[in-house]
């Protein structure tokens, strides 16, 4: 991204198998040949068959319950599908019981499309043993199709599945293309980006828990059941944060708090991202391949650092959002400033960058998975299939791809989906959004006032409004687009800076003590410190046991 100067109404439900709650992306990455990663194979027997889930047979096959009149079929482009319009407030349901289930993980699937009440429609799984059901996500934004799923255990020899919209007059869903199959879906990846917390508790933040109770902020996102922290690393930074010693410091927090490490690489002196990828000041003047030396370098005393404390990268970016490429001009792949003596694209250089880093990550520790992030998922699927096959047309070694994901810039949930399942078939590569975000206000908090940069309600995605209701229902729902995503290579999402608080002395610029926070209505805490719902939205689900 650019950075610059109580659980909603119907919670969400997705059970998850115990073993993958604490799966580091490395962990989900080994899975067995021929299991997708996001719907982990379950058993395989007749019964999964769902009656007319198409809807070319109108209702036939489903039960309709709760208000009749809400609950029809008809066709868009030719293909009968499910409606459910609420024309006063009250419930529109629609059931059907499955065959016989043999024991174990069966997950539902269906494309949606719904607007309405936060959390008004779901699909789900009931009568199973564990059930388990999924908010379908607002589409107001473009109006597309989703793909949505939802699991559950069966221990009773069958389910019934449930298309339910309850709440408002005006509420709807469509859903098509009812699905069951073996399997459980699972939200591998539940991070929180903490890269400003250091400085943010050096300045005199201090954070509570909803009860209002004093909290080590590691320790609540950890209890409220994120499972990585990620944290940037930046070369020689004007305020001395982000710095080798400060991340091993916060890792070990997190470490101890039972979670996984994602570093992120910036190669800079300070923030890097589309419109800025800046060399650090004492490589400047270097040769490409001394720089790569130097990328090497960092790297690898970053990450042996780490290791030496006990707390050993799981993950890794080699760089932070390089689209236009990294360590400019040398990596850049376009020509970025015209007037310098660096002509045009550089991917040569750019790769044997990213080589260097990805190496040295292996080197210190083989099983550190390595990714490569990029943003502007709205420009379209080739504006990162370019970048992608010019990187993997030089070799450069990789594990996962990671992409931003903000609502409010990049596009719709249905194009954060496709690029996903895109560009997993197209890589074979696991997918993780390892930045997101959602405000809960649109205010700006006087202690430390810098303009915010969500800050207007013609920036908000429709259908989440920003309030912490709404913020915690964004965030959620990205979570289940992912973990829906047709191929099934969707990780996870992390949660970017939802620590960062306002407090004098912690904004933007790590040159500048008097720049304010563009970010602090985007936090998980309120302008009192206090926890949020969105918080919560980490919550592994329950498992078979529970």
């Amino acid at each position: 991204m650019k950075k610059h100067h109580s659980k909603i109404q119907h919670p969400q439900k997705r059970k998850l198998a115990s073993a993958v709650v604490a799966a580091s992306l490395l962990a989900v990455a080994a899975l067995p040949a021929g299991i997708s990663p996001a719907i982990a194979e379950g058993p395989s027997q007749p019964g999964g068959a769902v009656i007319n889930g198409d809807f070319s047979q109108g209702l036939s096959g489903w039960k309709v319950t709760g208000n009749p009149a809400a609950t029809t079929t008809a066709a868009e482009a030719g293909n009968q599908q499910l409606t459910q319009r609420l024309g006063a407030d009250g419930t529109a349901t629609l059931r059907q019981k499955t065959g016989s289930l043999a024991e174990g993980w069966w997950t539902v699937s269906a494309r949606v499309k719904a607007e309405g009440t936060l959390g008004a429609s779901r699909i789900g799984l009931k009568n199973c043993g564990v059930d388990g059901d999924t908010v379908l996500p607002s589409t107001a934004q473009d109006g597309a199709w989703l793909q949505i799923s939802a699991d559950a255990y069966v221990t009773k020899g069958a389910c019934e599945i449930i298309i339910e919209t309850r709440g408002k007059a005006g509420d709807w869903a469509e859903v098509d293309d009812v699905r069951l199959t073996p399997g459980s879906i699972q939200r591998a990846v539940r991070g929180a980006d903490l890269s400003n917390l250091a400085k943010n508790e050096d300045m005199g933040a201090v954070y509570f828990g909803a009860n209002g109770r004093q909290v080590d902020a590691v320790e609540a996102f950890a209890d409220a059941g994120a499972n990585l922290v990620r944290l940037k690393v930046w070369v020689n930074p004007a305020d001395g944060y982000n710095t080798t010693d400060e991340v091993v410091a916060t890792a070990k927090r997190a470490k101890a708090a039972g979670m996984k490490i994602l570093v992120d690489f910036h190669y800079s002196d300070r923030w890097t991202d589309p419109g800025a990828q800046g060399m650090p000041a004492a490589w400047v003047g270097l040769s490409p391949q001394a720089v790569a030396d130097a990328v090497y370098a960092h790297t690898s005393e970053v990450l042996t650092a780490l290791k030496n404390a006990g707390a050993t990268a799981d993950s890794v970016q080699v760089g932070n959002e390089i689209n236009p490429g990294m360590l400019w001009p040398l990596g850049q792949t376009w020509d970025v400033n015209p007037a310098d003596d660096v002509e045009g694209a550089q991917w040569d250089n750019l790769a044997l960058f990213l080589a260097a880093g990805s190496r040295a990550a292996k080197d210190v520790s083989a099983q550190t998975d390595v990714i490569l992030h990029l943003t502007n998922i709205n420009n379209g699927i080739g504006g990162l299939t370019w970048w992608y096959d010019e990187v993997t047309k030089r070799g450069v070694q990789f594990d996962t791809i990671g992409l931003s994901y903000y609502g409010y810039w990049h596009g719709s949930m249905a194009d954060l989906q496709h690029a996903i399942t895109e560009l997993s078939a197209r890589y074979d590569r696991n997918v993780v959004v390892v930045e997101n975000s959602y405000p809960f206000t649109l205010q700006d908090n006087p202690v430390d006032p810098w303009e915010n940069v969500i800050r207007s309600q013609d920036q908000l995605v429709p259908g989440y409004p920003a309030t912490p209701e709404g913020q915690a229902a964004n965030f959620r729902a990205v979570q289940d687009v992912v973990a829906s995503a047709p191929g099934g290579r969707g990780l996870g999402v992390v949660s970017w800076e939802p620590a960062w608080t306002a407090v004098p002395g912690n904004g933007w610029d790590p040159a500048d003590p008097a720049s304010g926070n563009a970010w602090e209505n985007q936090a998980m805490f309120d302008f009192a410190g206090r926890a949020l719902p969105a918080l919560q939205q980490f919550a592994p689900d329950p498992d078979t046991k529970s």
